[in-house]
């Protein structure tokens, strides 16, 4: 998805449910870092005048995805969200 698109065509129309974090490239393959800094992007683009964002997965967290970056990805949404 293209987060910026998505904005500007539906923001403030629409309330923006789920995309916290790729799960096909940036959860199961980057470093905790990498997760914590997309958790952070996107929260930050979600949020800032779109009429709401749900900060979720839109898939579930497949079993090789590292536990690092799991908690890696709830934590930078606790601290940004």
């Amino acid at each position: 998805m293209e987060p910026e698109r998505l904005i500007k065509e539906f923001g403030g129309k629409i309330v923006f449910w789920g995309g916290g974090c790729d799960t096909q490239k940036v959860l199961p393959l980057g470093t905790p870092e990498e997760v914590r800094l997309h958790v952070r992007r996107n929260i930050e683009l979600f949020s800032d005048g779109t009429g709401g964002y749900v900060f979720t997965q839109v898939h579930n967290i497949q079993q090789d995805v590292p536990v690092e970056n799991i908690e890696a990805m709830f934590e930078a949404a606790y601290e940004f969200g």
